[in-house]
């Protein structure tokens, strides 16, 4: 059994920026599938010892924020791929911040600038555990793709809007996805 933590102290909040890669698992209340993706590209914040949130930058489907909105239950876990093995989950009650929303401004203005953000997802957390991480792979971590930014930046914000209205209103189960009169943050073009 693993060990719980209070709350993310000072070491392992600089664990948790040492990480590159973590992942974020939802399910529906009804329904077979689960969902469960990988996400890196700088994205994850700690708000606060017992809040994190993470830039959903974009994809092609919506499964994250649908259960998010229908249920609020996510876990993120990270793992270490290198130094010493650990793992730590953090289960928590999310909730959906999308551009139109008041406080989206102010919550994005913590992150480094993303580019692209068709919301952001906060989690509550309740419980965070770790185990020993034996079983993981050791790995080396070489760069982040740039293959998202690249293929987002070189959109138009209506091309990325239409996108999102094609793909992005519902999940697999049919729950609502992203609100469609919410206007995605696109930044400013940067010079090259």
């Amino acid at each position: 059994m693993g060990k719980l933590y209070e709350e993310i102290d000072a070491n392992l909040a600089a664990w948790i920026r040492r990480q590159h890669l973590f992942f974020v698992a939802t399910a529906p209340s009804h329904g077979e599938l689960v969902n469960c993706s990988p996400k890196g590209l700088d994205t994850l914040q700690i708000i606060s010892p017992r809040e994190l949130a993470y830039i959903d930058i974009g994809g092609s489907g919506v499964e994250t924020v649908a259960h998010i909105k229908e249920n609020g239950r996510i876990v993120v876990m990270m793992c270490a791929f290198d130094g010493p093995p650990k793992i730590f989950r953090f289960y928590g009650k999310g909730s959906v911040v999308e551009p139109h929303h008041s406080e989206f401004a102010s919550l994005l203005a913590t992150f480094p600038e993303p580019p692209v953000c068709r919301a952001i997802i906060r989690i509550a957390v309740t419980r965070i555990q770790d185990s020993c991480g034996y079983g993981v792979p050791l790995y080396e971590f070489k760069r982040d793709r740039d293959s998202l930014p690249r293929y987002l930046e070189s959109k138009s914000p209506e091309q990325v809007q239409e996108f999102i209205a094609k793909f992005n209103d519902k999940s697999l189960e049919g729950l609502f996805g992203l609100e469609l009169q919410s206007n995605v943050f696109v930044a400013p073009k940067r010079d090259t």
